[in-house]
């Protein structure tokens, strides 16, 4: 990034100064970005408010998912969609939260980019004044497919132009990547701007710490509960070298701490559900988070394969997801290749 002056600089400055130094990236993107962080900042507002705002508890309606709404995911939805309606740069966007494209009306100047976001990942948490956040993923439209068409959204993940995610916890966080390193914001509430103020973020490659939910340890299948169970033999097992354990359940807070500090996020198949392939969305969550880790240095997988490698086959499809510190996702991702390998028929003559 061509800026070094130690004052910490806005998004904006900071957008600017990624378009001069890069050609890959456009005006256009970085007016997108503006425009998410703008509504990322309202989304911030809504969440502080919690019970003095009449935002918390559920919104009576379910999503595509069949998953009951916080009044807070509707209302991030609507948050993202009308400030990205008027911009200019979109060709349509896809939300977690919908089952298809939503099209960019026709009384707004359009573009030839596409966004996907997760409202308000976590929302199950806001009740309890957990931390939350939005998530996001830029592509550009395809030509010659109709931009409102989910076939045009179904890119895999190294297609990617951008990523990011937004943490509303004790401060307000934003993590961005334009594929050239990660970086982190801090929104200054007093002047009501993203301020830069974590350069060239990087997760370790080794790590100490792993986050799962152990509650649903019974459902995992044989290389899942070798593997976990190895971390938790500590110094004494195979590892050699003692574990802990950190489960926010809100995906933004776990990977945001991996990113400051290393570690492992996994949410792998279960049998708990043996009809979906994995809990999270590849579109949403796991393709976004992936960028991010591994512009950070990371790894991400899906226990077998490189995420971001996944041709998607769908708008909502679910993927079992290992990301954080690459020797330990790859060392995850090994126990499973293991086990796949011995279960193959030994051929004869």
């Amino acid at each position: 990034m061509a800026a070094t002056s130690s004052k910490p600089i806005t998004l904006t400055q900071f957008l600017i100064e990624e378009q001069r130094a890069h050609e890959d990236f456009s005006a256009e993107q970085r007016l997108l970005i503006e425009v998410v962080a703008r509504a990322c900042k309202m989304i911030a507002i809504q969440v502080s408010r919690g019970a003095l705002g009449g935002v918390l508890g559920e919104a009576g309606t379910g999503n595509i998912q069949g998953e009951a709404q916080k009044k807070l995911d509707v209302i991030s939805n609507e948050i993202l969609l009308q400030a990205n309606a008027w911009g200019g740069h979109l060709a349509a966007c896809a939300s977690e939260e919908m089952a298809d494209p939503q099209p960019i009306p026709d009384v707004y100047p359009k573009g030839d980019l596409l966004l996907l976001f997760d409202p308000l990942d976590g929302s199950s948490n806001i009740d309890v004044n957990v931390s939350v956040g939005t998530i996001f993923s830029v592509l550009r439209a395809p030509k010659g497919v109709d931009p409102t068409s989910a076939e045009a959204f179904l890119q895999p993940g190294a297609m990617q132009l951008a990523a990011g995610y937004c943490v509303y916890g004790p401060n307000c966080t934003l993590v961005l990547t334009i594929g050239h390193g990660v970086y982190g914001f801090t929104l200054d509430r007093e002047i009501g701007s993203f301020l830069l103020t974590q350069r060239d973020m990087t997760v370790p490659a080794d790590t100490r710490e792993f986050a799962i939910n152990m509650s649903n340890q019974r459902h995992w299948d044989a290389p899942m509960q070798r593997y976990v169970a190895d971390l938790l033999a500590g110094a004494d097992g195979p590892r050699g070298k003692d574990f802990n354990m950190r489960w926010v359940a809100s995906m933004v807070a776990d990977v945001h701490r991996i990113l400051t500090r290393g570690g492992i996020f996994i949410y792998p198949w279960d049998r708990k559900d043996p009809s979906k392939p994995g809990k999270l969305r590849l579109m949403y969550e796991a393709n976004p988070m992936a960028m991010i880790v591994e512009q950070a240095g990371g790894a991400a997988t899906d226990g077998r394969g490189r995420i971001m490698d996944i041709q998607p086959g769908s708008l909502h499809q679910r993927v079992p997801v290992f990301l954080g510190s690459k020797n330990e996702v790859e060392a995850a991702t090994g126990y499973h290749l293991e086990h796949d390998a011995a279960a193959q028929p030994v051929a004869v003559g």
